[in-house]
């Protein structure tokens, strides 16, 4: 089996037909013209004596400058000729047996004429003789560059190995990679944990794929497109590849970055030969992944003047998406985390129908995608997978995905043979927070600093109802932070203004309490401080829910907002927007003082076991405070 397959992916190269053709001219050249005969070198003088003596049979001159000598049978007995009697193979030399060449030719001939006279030599001709290989030496330079411009034109062509820069007469075909039915889909929908609701949504289509005459029987129309919109990392993109490998179907898969070209009117060439490719195979499936780069809005951003281009080649798209037979059995996915940026024709009834939106998992789906990334690791014997669930709230499929790949890297560090829990617990840590810098330098005041905001961050979480209550505290130095604290936050689906209060309270705990020990505050709390600010902003901007400028918002989804230069608002509007968004923050920090000053000697108790141990958890926060009378059984896990 290995020689056929290697015999079969033999392929001839046409350098190997130009090196015959080579070697076959010069074995023409050098057999025809008498190459195996050995011929030498003549001196006049020398000649001259072989001609009186008689010694020379023939006489040939080309082109009136060479003269090619034929010695007689007798002349080659001799054993001064004994040199050129034979030729290479040791056969008897034919001729020519000399050459030499010839100064005046009048000369020459008059003296072979004499010698005829005097019977000294039987016969001599002038002749013309064409020198093969002073033909091919001249026609070189030609030659060369003859096959310098077929080896480019078939490397612009892409035959023969196109490189980087080849393939310019095919910059029009589609750049779309095929995945055959048969051999490369072997994704499936089990492979796809969680996602049920969109899986639902997509069943159709593949029941349509597979069995049409069930739609088409009863009048039925299925969906032209389908747009799958989602957050990144949550599986668009496996879930079309499921659908293609359950279908079993022809599938087309490419970006939408691959239509854009510097050329003009490539794109649109591009989308043309993709749906002829599709339809020619159908039924089949055609996935555009990242469709935003090529289905932008027209007329939004036309500072640059590449849109003309882009928008031909989306025009051309739109036409092909409205142009299918319901029989052609040709379907167009497509996946984007920018559905609010989509033209609104390429949303329309007829092309992308449906929206499919691919959320992040939740706490149960998080669970089934931990079993999908746990089966090929080497784990211990009864890992909780709803454990693992727990601690990565907000967690996409491919953050999920990570963890497990940075646990089993965590474990192979410390020379475990399985992957346990805790490497778990310190890959979530990791990925996070950042790298641990334990080596970091750390002065013993800036130590005190960092475990005093840490502590700060504990306390006040702990003594408010909505806030996140904590459950680690480190203030050893990880990622760009100096320290870090992780909590159990609640997921809602809706946030109140008492939720959000106490949210930034808590995250504010750090610089008042730094303000409540040392009566100073440092720079240490800039990410609290930009935390806070986004929230408060919203709070008041976008949400409304801020008494002084009533049911409000000036957020726009549909992303139009982002090209104007003018803000919605006056410039008063401005002004009481600042005041509020102020008057938020400070009233959360002023609270965080007044619940720090109330319970300093505990915030001063907590730094001390902090710097003693750098790392607390909740047990730690429960024999200082006591239990928290309003707590919860949180089962999230996050970080600040």
């Amino acid at each position: 089996m290995a020689n056929e397959n290697k015999s079969n992916n033999f392929k001839l190269s046409p350098w190997w037909l130009y090196g015959t053709l080579i070697v076959i001219f010069l074995a023409i050249e050098f057999l025809g013209g008498s190459g195996f005969q050995e011929s030498a070198k003549l001196s006049s003088s020398k000649f001259n004596e072989y001609l009186e003596n008689g010694q020379v049979e023939k006489v040939i001159v080309y082109n009136k400058v060479e003269a090619e000598v034929y010695l007689t049978k007798a002349a080659l007995k001799d054993k001064s000729q004994k040199k050129v009697a034979k030729d290479l193979l040791g056969r008897a030399n034919k001729g020519p047996h000399y050459t030499f060449e010839i100064g005046n030719d009048e000369l020459f001939q008059n003296k072979l004429e004499k010698a005829v006279r005097e019977k000294k030599l039987k016969d001599f001709n002038f002749a013309a003789k064409n020198n093969w290989s002073d033909i091919l030496i001249g026609f070189l330079p030609f030659i060369v560059l003859i096959g310098l411009w077929f080896f480019i034109m078939r490397r612009m062509s892409g035959g023969g190995g196109g490189g980087a820069g080849g393939q310019i007469f095919n910059i029009g075909k589609s750049k779309a990679k095929l995945f055959d039915e048969k051999t490369d889909l072997k994704t499936t929908f089990k492979d796809v944990a969680g996602l049920e609701g969109a899986k639902e949504e997509v069943q159709e289509i593949v029941e349509f794929l597979k069995n049409p005459d069930k739609y088409t029987a009863l009048g039925g129309k299925i969906p032209k497109g389908a747009l799958l919109v989602g957050p990144p990392g949550t599986g668009k993109t496996l879930l079309a590849k499921a659908v293609a490998g359950e279908a079993k179907v022809p599938f087309f898969s490419l970006s939408g970055s691959d239509f854009v070209e510097m050329f003009v009117g490539v794109g649109a060439s591009r989308v043309r030969d993709l749906f002829k490719q599709a339809k020619d195979k159908s039924p089949a499936i055609i996935f555009i992944d990242e469709i935003d780069a090529v289905g932008r809005a027209r007329g939004k951003n036309n500072m640059s003047g590449g849109n003309d281009e882009r928008e031909s080649t989306l025009n051309q798209l739109l036409t092909e998406m409205d142009g299918f037979g319901t029989n052609t059995h040709v379907i167009v996915l497509a996946a984007t985390n920018r559905a609010d940026v989509l033209d609104k024709a390429l949303m329309r009834a007829g092309r992308f129908d449906r929206q499919i939106y691919v959320d992040l998992p939740d706490v149960r789906e998080r669970a089934e995608i931990f079993e999908v990334h746990l089966a090929p690791l080497k784990k211990v014997e009864g890992l909780d997978t709803d454990f693992l669930s727990k601690q990565t709230p907000g967690f996409s499929g491919a953050d999920i995905a990570n963890v497990c790949n940075e646990a089993a890297l965590i474990a192979a560090r410390h020379n475990k043979t399985a992957v346990d829990k805790q490497d778990f617990l310190d890959a979530v840590d990791r990925i996070v927070g950042g790298l641990e810098k334990k080596n970091k330098i750390v002065t013993p005041s800036e130590k005190k600093a960092i475990a005093v905001h840490e502590a700060g961050h504990a306390t006040v979480s702990w003594m408010l109802e909505h806030a996140a209550p904590l459950i680690k505290v480190t203030i050893v130095p990880r990622g760009q932070s100096l320290g870090a604290a992780w909590y159990l936050p609640e997921e809602r689906l809706i946030v109140r203004p008492d939720q959000m209060l106490d949210e930034m309270c808590a995250t504010m705990g750090g610089r008042a309490a730094e303000k409540v020990v040392f009566d100073m505050i440092s720079t240490g709390a800039l990410s609290d401080l930009e935390k806070v600010t986004k929230q408060a902003r919203a709070m008041v901007t976008i949400y409304g829910l801020n008494e002084k400028l009533g049911n409000v918002t000036y957020y726009d989804s549909s992303g139009q907002n982002e090209y104007n230069f003018s803000k919605p608002y006056s410039e008063e509007t401005a002004l009481v927007i600042d005041k509020e968004i102020s008057n938020l923050i400070e009233g959360q920090y002023q609270r965080a003082i007044k619940i720090l000053e109330e319970n300093k000697e505990k915030l001063n108790q907590l730094a001390d076991i902090l710097i003693e141990k750098e790392v607390i958890f909740k047990d730690d926060l429960e024999s200082i405070f006591g239990k928290r009378p309003f707590d919860t059984t949180h089962e999230e896990f996050a970080t600040e």
